[in-house]
């Protein structure tokens, strides 16, 4: 589940070799590679043409280039730069290929070929030149399959943004780990199918070199999910308070309170206005109802210790009352979503400091907008991608950041961060992020902690979708979630 930077798998590289580990050898393997995915792939080629640049991407190409010929592929190569140029171990990667190779620019695509990108690969930080996009453009125009070396040319490794142009691959073959690019957006959807070969790195090496980043999984959370013993009851397995609007915008905290219910929370309440009562019980059955028309109703309720976590936000209204509910909140457990967000877009810094110096304890679920709104000077950063955004708005707030979108990105203030990739397209409905967020509370009411709670909900979601299928509605998701048992 480990992500590596470009940077860090730099690094990686930079210390295999200072353990003794021949990198010549480790590009002959990435090389390798290459070539049985295209002879795996694609057995009826008439023709592999392959791209180098020039740097080590261009001489993973080299390698594939000379495996191939020497398998009786037809290879026609093509160069960025003058190949006499490069240095280390790609210049000896050059000179072991025996296909004369011409200009890049003197490329045209030719029906029936199979193109191999080994131009740049993850470390890309700076846009292509014109050129360089006119080619890709031509290349992807002509739709004859890319296999991309390490990642699409033209993509951040670090932040999956489109550096001015990208190939559409059809596969990317990457290598050891798996980079953040490869699974933020627009990355992903050039990447095509994504396959990770071991070259031989060790495991305590690129742990050593990786960070932070993770794709998101069971990996990450699994240990921390509750588990049901025969003295389990109903208040050891957490009790969930989530408050609603008024008698017309009730629906988005019942689908919260439902997920809540289905994930496993022993108890849930439905915290409404006195005038929403008689609506919302019209709709409810095991969940349970309480009036709570303001702050002074709220702070009675608080002195029940069973109540263990809390949702506030969805469909509540923004305005003094959120801020003023959270306020009595800020201490305890909390998924604070939607308009509880959007009520401090004004003052954020007042949520930040009902936060701040306690452990990470309360959820933040922003979507683009109520991200921006909520911390508009890390939004608008161009220069950094959307989990370092995540991380420096958790760093701030103190909390959980769970950034939505369909790359929803989990990101803790002391550093950790999660790629979710597994919702499909169709889980982008009406209300499917009030369900997320009842997911997460009815988690952390059975004591998981923020960080897990968000990374487990955010899965847990996409694995509802897939189950519940295309043309979901968010009605139907609680319906689909997984057991938590047989999460591992």
């Amino acid at each position: 589940m480990l992500l590596l930077t470009p940077e860090e798998m730099g690094r990686a590289d930079r210390l295999a070799a200072e353990s003794g580990i021949d990198s010549y050898g480790l590009m002959i393997r990435a090389g390798h590679a290459v070539s049985a995915a295209f002879l795996r792939l694609y057995p009826a080629a008439l023709r592999a043409d392959v791209l180098c640049g020039p740097g080590n991407n261009g001489g993973d190409g080299y390698i594939a280039a000379e495996a191939l010929k020497q398998a009786g592929v037809e290879v026609a190569l093509f160069h960025l730069g003058d190949p006499e140029n490069l240095k280390g171990d790609a210049r000896r990667a050059f000179q072991a290929c025996s296909i004369d190779g011409k200009p890049v620019e003197d490329y045209r695509p030719a029906a029936g070929a199979v193109i191999i990108d080994a131009l740049f690969g993850a470390g890309l930080q700076r846009p292509l030149s014109d050129a360089l996009c006119m080619l890709i453009s031509q290349v992807n125009e002509a739709a004859e399959p890319v296999i991309a070396v390490d990642l699409p040319s033209g993509i951040s490794g670090l932040t999956g943004k489109v550096q001015g142009a990208a190939f559409s691959a059809a596969h990317t073959v990457t290598f050891m780990r798996a980079k953040p690019g490869h699974f933020l957006l627009p990355g992903r959807e050039h990447c095509g199918r994504l396959d990770v070969f071991d070259i031989g790195i060790p495991q305590r090496i690129l742990e050593e070199a990786g960070g932070g980043h993770h794709l998101n999984g069971p990996d990450l959370f699994a240990s921390a999910l509750p588990a049901l013993t025969a003295s389990s009851h109903k208040f050891r397995r957490g009790h969930l308070g989530v408050f609603s609007g008024g008698p017309s915008a009730s629906g988005a905290a019942r689908l919260s309170a439902t997920a809540g219910l289905r994930t496993g929370a022993g108890l849930v309440t439905l915290a409404v206005p006195p005038n929403a009562a008689m609506v919302v019980a019209n709709q409810v059955t095991a969940v349970m109802l309480k009036a709570v028309p303001d702050v002074a109703a709220l702070d009675e309720w608080l002195e029940d210790k069973r109540l263990s976590a809390f949702v506030l936000g969805p469909g509540f209204g923004v305005g003094e009352k959120a801020r003023a509910f959270v306020s009595a909140l800020a201490s305890r457990p909390l998924v604070l979503d939607a308009d509880g967000i959007s009520s401090f877009a004004d003052e954020p810094d007042a949520l930040f400091a009902l936060l701040s110096g306690a452990d990470p304890h309360c959820v933040l679920t922003p979507h683009e907008g109520e991200f921006a709104r909520l911390f508009p000077d890390i939004a608008a950063d161009d220069n950094i991608g959307k989990p370092e955004k995540a991380r420096r708005a958790a760093e701030r707030a103190n909390a959980i950041v769970l950034y939505k979108g369909a790359d929803t990105v989990i990101a803790a203030p002391d550093g950790r961060i999660a790629i979710n990739a597994n919702a499909p397209p169709w889980l982008a409905t009406a209300g499917s992020g009030d369900v997320l967020a009842g997911i997460i509370g009815g988690l952390l009411a059975q004591g998981t902690p923020a960080f897990e709670a968000a990374c487990a909900g955010a899965w847990l979601h996409g694995q509802a979708a897939k189950r519940a299928g295309e043309g979901l509605t968010a009605e139907d998701l609680p319906n689909h979630l997984p057991p938590l048992s047989g999460v591992s």
